[in-house]
C-alpha cells in the first residue's frame, strides 16, 4: 500500500517551505513521491514555490478549488486513484490552511482508496510566533488541526530567544484550543522545536514515522464551517516596490512597531481581520519576487517564475477596500502622510 502523509497547518505556518525540506529527506531515502496541492482557492500559488522538486522521482498534483466542498472532495478522491496508479512510495497532501481534517480521513476510509493507501503520518506546522488572541474560528481550525497530529513542527523559530520558552508558550496555546473543541487530548512530547536549518536525518526519521492519532472533538457554536475567505487580485501591475507599502498598510491595523505608521493608518476603513497575504510580483528589474505575509512577518524573496496575482486570506473581508489599498487609492489617512 501507498503511504500517505498529510501536512496541516493554520494560514502562513510555512507548511510549503516544510514539504520542500521533508520531500527532499525522502528523495535521499531514495523513494518516488508524489505531492498533492488540495486547495478550495481558484489559483494554487504554492504549487509554483514547489516546482524545484519536480524530477524522475517527485511528481506534483494539483487539486484547485472554485467549486462547492462536495465537488472538491470528489475531485480529491479522483486525484488519488489516479495517483495511486503511478508507483509511488509515499504520497504528502498538502491542503490549504483553513482544511477540515475529517475530509482526509473519511476519503481515505472509501473505496477504492482503502485498498490502496495507508496513512502514514498527520504532521502539523504551528508557527512560534503565533498570536495569543485568535478568533472563534481560527482557535478552532488550530485546535482541530492538532488533535490529529502525529507530530507538531515549530516554524519561524525566534533564534534570538530560548527555543524551550517558544516551544512552552504554543504547547499551552494549542491545549487550550483543543480544549475549547472539547477535544480530551493534551499535546505534551510531540513537538519539534528546532530551527529546520538544524534538523537532521533523525529529525526527518522521527517525523516520517510520528503516525497519527483519532480524537474526538466537537465545532463551537459561532465558528461557521466557511468563516475564512479568500480574494484575487490579478493584475493588479505593480511592482514590489508599491505593492509591499500597500501589504504593510493592510496588516498596520493589527499592529504596527512604527509610529508614523499607525498614524497614517489610524483613520482607514475597515477591511476587515486579515490573517494572510501572498503571491507574485515583479520588482522594477521585471524580476519575479514571491511575497508571503502573515500578521508577524513578511519576506519577499526571487523565484524563477511567477504569476501576477495576490491572495488575501482573512474573517469579514472587504474586497472594495482592499483593493483601494493595493492599488493605492486609498484616501483615509492621506492628511497625515
Amino acid at each position: 500500500m501507498v503511504k500517505i502523509d498529510l501536512i496541516t497547518g493554520f494560514l502562513g505556518a510555512g507548511k510549503t517551505t516544510f514539504i520542500k525540506e521533508y520531500a527532499s529527506y525522502l528523495l535521499r531515502q531514495g523513494l518516488n513521491i508524489g505531492i498533492l496541492e488540495n486547495d478550495f482557492g481558484a489559483v494554487n500559488v504554492d504549487m509554483m514555490l514547489l516546482q524545484e522538486l519536480q524530477g524522475e522521482k517527485c511528481e506534483l498534483e494539483m487539486i484547485s478549488g472554485g467549486c462547492d466542498k462536495e465537488t472538491h472532495r470528489r475531485r480529491f478522491k479522483t486525484k488519488l486513484i489516479s495517483m495511486a496508479m503511478c508507483g509511488y512510495d509515499r504520497v504528502i497532501v498538502e491542503p490549504s490552511g483553513i482544511y477540515d481534517v475529517d475530509e482526509f480521513f473519511d476519503g481515505l476510509r472509501e473505496e477504492p482508496l482503502d485498498r490502496w493507501y495507508e496513512i502514514g503520518s498527520v504532521i502539523t506546522i504551528v508557527d512560534a510566533g503565533l498570536e495569543d488572541n485568535l478568533s472563534d474560528q481560527a482557535e478552532y481550525l488550530l485546535g482541530s488541526e492538532a488533535a490529529d497530529a502525529g507530530v507538531i513542527v515549530l516554524s519561524r523559530l525566534d533564534k534570538d530567544n530560548a527555543c524551550e520558552e517558544q516551544e512552552n508558550r504554543i504547547i499551552s496555546h494549542v491545549n487550550r484550543s483543543l480544549e475549547r473543541i472539547g477535544c480530551t487530548r493534551r499535546i505534551e512530547k510531540e513537538v519539534i522545536a528546532k530551527d529546520w536549518d538544524m534538523l537532521t536525518e533523525e529529525d526527518f526519521a522521527q517525523i516520517q514515522n510520528s503516525s497519527y492519532q483519532i480524537e474526538s472533538f466537537r465545532r463551537p457554536e459561532g465558528t461557521e464551517k466557511d468563516g475564512f475567505q479568500t480574494l484575487y487580485f490579478m493584475n493588479l501591475n505593480r511592482t514590489e516596490e508599491e505593492l509591499v507599502p500597500a501589504v504593510k498598510k493592510l496588516f498596520g491595523k493589527r499592529g504596527c512597531t512604527d509610529d508614523s505608521e499607525k498614524e497614517n493608518n489610524k483613520n482607514l476603513n475597515d477591511i476587515g481581520r486579515v490573517f494572510r497575504i501572498k503571491g507574485f510580483m515583479k520588482n522594477q528589474s521585471g524580476d519575479w519576487m514571491e511575497l508571503n505575509a502573515t500578521t508577524q512577518k513578511m519576506t519577499v524573496n526571487p523565484i524563477k517564475e511567477g504569476q501576477e496575482i495576490l491572495i488575501v486570506i482573512g474573517e469579514d473581508l472587504k474586497e472594495d477596500k482592499i483593493r483601494e489599498c493595493l492599488e493605492d487609492k486609498c484616501t483615509e489617512g492621506a492628511e497625515n502622510e
